[in-house]
């Protein structure tokens, strides 16, 4: 029996919990993105600290997309995945010296760089190798957007990004840092963000701050505007694809980019959220004063989003056709705060039902723990069933 996209029966013989993704959506959203972004000339660079599953790695390798990389280990998995080290971005507001030196020997295409003191020390290691390293300026744009405060990055008081008091003292010390070509700039506004205002605003505000350069004579090649298309993570059935078109016209509306600019796109969670779903076993069904407790062998260590941001997930029992039922969802971890969501609908369940966790590609697999001495769930694709 197939429910949804989810082969039921072969599940049986499965050790749960375990990460499934569904690599027709996966290759599905793949296409949409890229036919959308060729027509624009825009280029996609994959966020890897979305998902870095090797599976997904190779897709994102054959659809040819760059990588933004936030770490020197991500770098490693990107070059692994063969992805051209031309068409990485190293970002994150903590580089250690081993991890520019890596990126530096690596030749990759550009560092975004979100400090003053940072601009220094890349400037002094690629002095040390007698090279110049291509940089972006990651610019507070100070855009407020509708979104969890944790996952808010482009305001003045965040701990990322270069705020636009400090740009004069910048521009003076350019001059200064031999090694340095200053190529670009950067900007991300936060993430999970639905409502395009949000990047129509981003849009307007890099108008403003490009004529801040083009009026000191400083020529920009490349504007990259981060990520933070969100995804439905209430209809991920009926809506498994973003809305790629209406976000690319925003940008090409609004944003006025000067001659031979290229435009650069940090996309993740639209690309790989809806292929992947955690998939759980009930334990127990335990009955309280007045509400009802589902407990599943998946917990926060499995998936932490519901505890880490509150977030939710679309939850699925697809061994039931029974009436729904409320339940607190929880798992089996030795914390309070190790519940998924309070009084849920979801079909009557018992021991043993697999219940489904969607739209969880996203900041799901890459944040497992071992906290209480778990192990990593296992992982499985719709390959493996031939779907």
């Amino acid at each position: 029996m197939i429910k949804g996209n989810f082969p039921v029966e072969k599940f049986k013989a499965l050790t749960t919990p375990f990460y499934y993704y569904d690599m027709k959506v996966l290759r599905d959203t793949i296409t949409v993105l890229k036919n959308q972004a060729d027509k624009h000339h825009f280029t996609v660079h994959y966020a890897i600290k979305a998902n870095f599953n090797t599976n997904i790695l190779k897709e994102i390798k054959q659809a040819d997309f760059g990588a933004d990389c936030v770490s020197g280990g991500e770098i490693q998995l990107a070059i692994k995945a063969g992805i051209n080290p031309s068409k990485i971005v190293f970002a994150g507001v903590g580089k250690a010296d081993w991890e520019i030196n890596l990126a530096l020997e690596h030749q990759i295409f550009c560092f975004n760089v979100e400090s003053i003191p940072e601009l220094e020390v890349i400037n002094q290691l690629a002095a040390a190798k007698d090279i110049k390293a291509r940089i972006a300026l990651r610019i507070n744009p100070n855009v407020m957007v509708n979104t969890h405060h944790y996952i808010t990055t482009g305001l003045n008081e965040n701990k990322f990004g270069i705020n636009m008091m400090d740009l004069d003292e910048l521009i003076k010390l350019l001059p200064l840092l031999k090694n340095i070509e200053l190529i670009g700039l950067h900007f991300h506004i936060g993430s999970q963000i639905t409502d395009l205002n949000s990047f129509k605003g981003l849009a307007i505000r890099i108008n403003e701050i490009q004529h801040y350069f083009y009026s000191r004579n400083i020529k920009i090649q490349h504007i990259n505007v981060g990520g933070g298309l969100g995804i439905d993570y209430e209809h991920p059935n009926h809506i498994p694809i973003p809305d790629f078109e209406s976000y690319f016209n925003v940008f090409s509306e609004h944003l006025i980019l000067i001659s031979k600019q290229q435009l650069h796109f940090e996309l993740g969670r639209s690309i790989v959220g809806q292929c992947g779903s955690l998939v759980s076993r009930v334990l127990y069904i335990k009955q309280g004063v007045s509400k009802k407790f589902m407990i599943l062998d998946a917990g926060m260590t499995d998936l932490i989003r519901p505890a880490f941001y509150q977030a939710f997930h679309r939850i699925e029992n697809i061994s039931s056709e029974e009436e729904p039922e409320e339940y607190d969802v929880v798992g089996p971890i030795c914390e309070s705060s190790d519940t998924f969501i309070k009084n849920y609908a979801v079909n009557a369940s018992k021991r043993g039902d697999f219940i489904v966790l969607r739209s969880a590609g996203a900041y799901g697999e890459v944040m497992v723990s071992h906290y209480n001495s778990r192990k990593s769930p296992d992982i499985h694709t719709s390959d493996e069933f031939g779907l």
